[in-house]
């Protein structure tokens, strides 16, 4: 465990990897750095058209593919219900713009100057205003009969079996399981921080050998590149887990999709979000609020395991100086 002081913020950082550079360093010769990642987006985009592999049996579940239009699988109850909605919406739109583009079309046939030269003069028509009033409010009242509970779901926090603290930092996320004595960074694989020390290499948020290589030690595919971190969230499925948001610099966002959760982490404000992974498997993230000029770096890994395997992970991350993967236990 290396102990560090933190540039920005002064604060003592614990780092299970070798904590991160200063700003000058870490954003040295950005023209570089992006065109060694436009390079490789073709190339990427290739790797991730291959499935998903197991990681030590856990199937990559909650993740991003190439020309995916629809969401991604639903983990939980949360995102199933705001799938629903969204699905439910969009046959209401769909109706609304259907009739509205056939009565505009309808209008300019059958009142264009040629069919009607001579136009009505009223102005204005008693029934159609109330029923331009009423459907409306009908149609929004329909709406929110079916979105508030969904809202109020998200919204009231239950007990939870296990709560985290999750800190947003330039551009790294801190973990804290409150009531279990662990804590750990986390940093995206390919991040200044996560480069080994015994090597002559920079890592600049671009992918290169040492950065494959630890992709693959890390029991990932080149294709998660952007996605993977050096440490993940393990959390056990079936159970209500509560996540503690905050931030200490500026303004960041913790965001699951496949668990339909999402909380800007606003410094000086602890919002809390809460979910129940049902099944076991590895789920992405990314933050969610443009936060400066690594926002794009600062992806969320969360590993659902089983209860055993849980408790397993957190007795030996309590009793170790270095972050213990979950990998290890689930192996033993």
């Amino acid at each position: 465990m290396i102990v560090n002081a933190d540039n920005t913020t002064g604060r003592l950082r614990m780092c299970a990897e070798p904590c991160p550079k200063s700003n000058s360093a870490l954003f040295q010769d950005q023209d570089d750095q992006m065109k060694k990642l436009f390079s490789m987006s073709g190339l990427l985009g290739m790797f991730a058209a291959v499935p998903a592999v197991a990681q030590d049996n856990l199937e990559v579940i909650g993740k991003p593919v190439p020309g995916g239009m629809g969401f991604q699988p639903a983990a939980t109850e949360l995102a199933r219900d705001l799938q629903a909605l969204d699905a439910l919406l969009l046959v209401i739109i769909t109706i609304i713009s259907v009739f509205v583009v056939g009565l505009l079309v309808w209008v300019v046939i059958r009142y264009n100057r040629k069919r009607n030269p001579e136009p009505a003069s009223f102005t204005h028509n008693t029934p159609i205003e109330i029923a331009w009033t009423v459907v409306p409010i009908v149609i929004l009242v329909f709406i929110g009969a079916f979105s508030l509970p969904v809202l109020f779901n998200q919204q009231e926090i239950p007990e939870g079996d296990v709560t985290i603290k999750v800190t947003g930092y330039q551009w790294f996320w801190g973990y804290e399981y409150v009531d279990e004595g662990v804590s750990f960074d986390s940093y995206m694989i390919g991040a200044p921080a996560t480069a080994p020390l015994d090597e002559d290499v920079t890592y600049d948020y671009a992918i290169n050998d040492s950065v494959r290589a630890q992709l693959q030690e890390a029991g990932y595919s080149e294709s998660e590149f952007l996605l993977a971190t050096d440490t993940a969230v393990v959390v056990p499925v079936g159970k209500t887990i509560v996540m503690q948001v905050t931030g200490a610099d500026v303004i960041h966002s913790w965001t699951i999709p496949a668990f339909g959760v999402k909380q800007d982490a606003v410094p000086g404000r602890l919002a809390e979000l809460w979910f129940n992974a049902e099944q076991e498997g590895i789920y992405f993230g990314q933050c969610s609020e443009l936060c400066g000029i690594a926002h794009a770096y600062m992806p969320i890994a969360v590993k659902v395991v089983s209860e055993d395997a849980y408790e397993a992970w957190i007795e030996a991350n309590r009793d170790a100086s270095d972050y213990v993967d979950v990998r290890q236990v689930l192996t033993n």
